[in-house]
């Protein structure tokens, strides 16, 4: 794309350079969030994302050689922050009863989070166009925490605390639980937001009735 002849700006050297992680490239992406969550895909342009980074038009266009390179850089970068992680440090010896309920505090608290819930959003707004958007979260956020639940869950049926034959349909449901209508109202009523007393009902409502489904009964 011809740039204007008033924003012409020379090609960074090598230790700037447009493919690598520098401060001039964080503080288009940066920008560009912004713009992308506050319009869109469609309704966000380069002049908008170029005056909200604090770059010229020929700066933006030598990293970034159009609106589609710049939001899949962006989705590059926040799939590395948006795993649904779910983790069993320092809760290895603890019941399982235990386990599951700070892990379930622990998915809900990250997931209610406005920066990641904007994220979703403007994510789920472009995947129509460009589906493979949606892939590349899809695959860093929810199926990767779908994997390690999966994993904490088959070593506790190994302990002899849980039973079910897929574990890893356990582990989806064992989500779904926790989040349940608080995500979705979340994703649709950005104002809303939700107390700790109400995420703490959750998730042991959550654990309630999956320990009620595949816990061993003693």
């Amino acid at each position: 794309m011809a740039l204007d002849s008033d924003t012409q700006t020379p090609a960074p050297n090598d230790a700037d350079a447009p493919d690598k992680d520098t401060p001039k490239r964080r503080q288009i992406l940066s920008g560009a969030r912004d713009v992308f969550r506050a319009k869109g895909f469609d309704g966000a342009s380069m002049d908008q994302i170029a005056r909200a980074a604090g770059v010229s038009k020929g700066t933006l266009y030598v990293y970034f050689q159009n609106k589609e390179d710049l939001f899949k850089a962006l989705i590059l970068e926040e799939r590395i922050h948006q795993a649904d992680t779910a983790t069993a440090e320092g809760l290895e010896d603890q019941p399982v009863e235990t386990l599951l309920r700070e892990i379930g505090l622990l998915y809900l608290r990250k997931f209610l989070r406005p920066e990641k819930l904007s994220t979703l959003r403007m994510v789920l707004g472009a995947t129509e166009k460009f589906p493979e958007f949606g892939a590349l979260l899809f695959e860093a956020g929810p199926k990767a925490g779908r994997r390690q639940l999966t994993a904490l869950i088959e070593a506790r049926i190994r302990r002899g605390e849980l039973q079910c034959e897929d574990a890893g349909i356990a582990a989806s449901q064992f989500a779904d639980l926790c989040g349940s209508w608080m995500i979705r109202q979340a994703l649709f009523m950005p104002q809303h937001s939700f107390t700790e007393a109400e995420i703490h009902r959750n998730v042991d409502a959550a654990v309630k009735v999956f320990l009620a489904a595949y816990g061993v009964k003693g």
